[in-house]
């Protein structure tokens, strides 16, 4: 390891703690702003993120090789102008009173969220949870895959910049431009820290759930989809291709087998062939197997490539305008490769007897992988639709809908999300798509049932407010240039000195006095 490496590593616990103090300060002061100045910030981060969602998704691609950048334009905007649009009107900040319970209700942010995000759906995860945390007005602090850490960072410095300037406290986004193990355990641990949002890998949710502290974590998906013989055809087979073509199949909730009646595959795969599909004959399928798993085992370089590209690479020759490829085989069982997750536009396919054996074998594609996750059916038939969703373990059924974009609340009633809850099935604390009120407890003051008991009127009292002047910047040593923290080179990388106790005391007692100027 270089000796500047080692100088990150460790400045990576000050580091940590000197951002969550920002963040502490900006989240104790965010928590007594009003709704209507907390939607105008959400606002105005917003209008920034979708001008800014075209950038940020060239810029993702060219940084990560995964995807395609017109769909990570339209993620983009659904994470910024989208998630405005369905939250606007949705109080996360004005007391609710039950008149018939003789309850009022008063919500609490959690304080400063942890944002871990994945380098799969970068800058659109990033968009999301920011406005997610302005608008249950808390402080976030980012920390971005390694992957993708350039693109993240500067989309969340524009976006903080944006909040500020709107009227948030400053520090109430930060980001973690160089992410080290020291740097993220030391976010992650911190008391400090009241929620982590991980979304990311099996070991990232782990990390996330063995740090002390509160976490939503979520698992990973292998979707299967059904298409029995009373499915539209030809409309199951343009919303299946162009979800297992979306951004090259990087989202969890893309397709990854599919199961199709006896009775109308020959058909339904040949309505795919005219959406782009290209259906791989035996050896071809051997080949592209072994390509995307060798040894049995995914091939990360292969995450969000074309499927062209991937054909290329196992020397099979497929028309250029091929969106995705197709693998047929027979049982689906943990030895198969093509029965578990593929982040790639590749999907395998088994036919069935009939809808029962087919949703026989969807639970068996989710005994492989991705309890918890999501499913998706083309059907008529409510009584299959019902069965189906009985049955597989899972928690999110599309309905004749793309599983990409449908799963994740895109096109469906469910909540926009890029975070999906596994729930108890796949050993995550949410069981639901991550919405903004997962980032918000509520102190319930309830009243006497007796009847003797009147409640009074509460009407017109809000202890919140619009701040009356602006609040003051968080405090930083005079010699740090530019104000913000100081840079990596100028963190004491051990601890110790009697100059450095007293800056830190004097930081305290500055802090401190902030502190108490907000409160009054």
């Amino acid at each position: 390891m270089s000796e500047a490496a080692v100088m990150v590593q460790a400045a990576g616990v000050p580091r940590a703690r000197q951002m969550l103090e920002r963040a502490t300060w900006a989240a104790r002061a965010f928590a007594t702003y009003d709704h209507a100045t907390v939607v105008r910030i959400a606002e105005a981060v917003a209008d920034v993120a979708e001008a800014q969602a075209q950038h940020y998704a060239e810029w993702a691609v060219r940084e990560t090789g995964f995807g395609v950048v017109e769909h990570k334009v339209i993620k983009n905007r659904l994470c910024s102008r989208g998630i405005l649009d369905t939250y606007r009107d949705h109080d996360y900040v004005t007391p609710r009173v039950d008149a018939d319970l003789k309850m009022v209700e008063i919500p609490r942010p959690a304080g400063v969220v942890l944002a871990l995000t994945p380098s799969t759906n970068p800058v659109s995860t990033v968009y999301f949870k920011i406005l997610l945390a302005l608008l249950t007005r808390n402080a976030v602090v980012l920390s971005p895959h390694p992957f993708a850490k350039a693109c993240c960072a500067d989309a969340a410095r524009t976006l903080g910049d944006a909040a500020v300037a709107a009227g948030a406290p400053d520090g109430v986004v930060q980001v973690v431009e160089e992410p080290s193990i020291p740097l993220i355990d030391a976010l992650m641990t911190d008391e400090r820290t009241n929620v982590i949002l991980a979304t990311g890998g099996v070991p990232v949710v782990r990390a996330a759930y063995s740090s002390g502290n509160p976490a939503i974590g979520v698992g990973p998906g292998n979707v299967p989809v059904l298409v029995d013989s009373t499915a539209d055809l030809k409309r199951a087979a343009e919303k299946l291709v162009a979800s297992k073509a979306f951004d090259n199949s990087i989202l969890c909730t893309n397709e990854s087998v599919l199961i199709v009646e006896e009775s109308v595959a020959d058909r339904f795969l040949r309505e795919m062939e005219r959406q782009g599909a290209y259906l791989l004959k035996p050896d071809e399928r051997d080949r592209v197997r072994d390509t995307v798993f060798p040894d049995g085992r995914f091939d990360t370089s292969l995450v969000g490539k074309d499927a062209t590209a991937i054909a290329a690479k196992a020397g099979v020759r497929v028309p250029g305008r091929t969106r995705i490829l197709v693998a047929p085989f027979d049982l689906a069982v943990d030895e198969e490769p093509l029965a578990h997750e593929k982040l790639c536009p590749v999907l395998g396919v088994v036919r069935v007897p009939n809808a029962r054996r087919g949703i026989r074998t969807a639970v068996a594609v989710l005994r492989i992988g991705g309890a918890g996750h999501s499913a998706v059916i083309h059907s008529r038939d409510p009584a299959t639709v019902m069965a189906y969703a009985a049955a597989v373990r899972v928690l999110r059924v599309a309905v004749n809908e793309g599983g990409s974009t449908g799963s994740a609340g895109f096109g469906t009633h469910l909540a926009p999300s890029m975070t999906i809850g596994t729930g108890f099935l796949g050993r995550s604390s949410l069981g639901e798509n991550l919405e903004p009120k997962h980032l918000v407890n509520v102190t319930r003051v309830a009243y006497s049932t007796d009847p003797a008991e009147v409640v009074p009127s509460f009407a017109g009292l809000d202890p919140w407010q619009s701040p009356v002047v602006p609040v003051p910047p968080y405090p930083v040593a005079n010699n740090v240039a530019g104000g913000g923290l100081p840079a990596l080179s100028s963190v004491p990388t051990s601890p110790g000195g009697d100059a450095s106790e007293l800056r830190d005391e004097l930081r305290r007692l500055i802090i401190e006095e902030l502190n108490t100027i907000i409160r009054g």
